[in-house]
């Protein structure tokens, strides 16, 4: 069996392929599976929304030419149920235009027919001051 960390950079691997079969085969097939998008819609719960939305981003002009971790992946496994974490940055392509993001990305995964699935995916763009007092970490000796 492949890897959670594996199983996640596969994914990754369909999304930039526009692979909706590779996509969707990566979710744990439930009414609950939960996801948390980065988008304008925060939130899509169960597995045939999680498809259509993967179905209407694979129609669509958005194209990721590349998700690369730039932190991470963090990962651990316990019995069924394992968890990656870590920064990614997309390069993203819209018709003419080229630019690229940095998001936060968590999943919780559980096995599935023999192999890892994706329970819960959270992928998020970090807000540069979101309480508007910058960072609260102080700077110094941190022992």
């Amino acid at each position: 069996m492949i890897t959670p960390v594996q199983t996640v950079n596969a994914h990754y691997d369909a999304i930039i392929q526009k692979d909706i079969e590779g996509i969707c085969a990566k979710y744990f097939p439930a009414a609950d599976t939960y996801v948390v998008l980065e988008g304008p819609r925060l939130t899509t719960m169960g597995y045939d929304k999680i498809k259509k939305g993967w179905t209407d981003f694979c129609a669509s002009a958005l194209q990721l030419l590349s998700i690369a971790w730039t932190e991470g992946p963090q990962a651990e496994e316990s019995g069924d149920m394992a968890w990656v974490a870590g920064i990614i940055k997309l390069q993203v392509q819209t018709g003419s235009r080229t630019f690229e993001n940095t998001f936060r990305a968590s999943f919780v995964l559980r096995q599935y027919e023999g192999r890892w699935t994706i329970r819960h995916e959270h992928v998020s763009v970090a807000h540069t001051d979101p309480y508007g007092i910058g960072d609260w970490l102080r700077t110094g000796d941190l022992s």
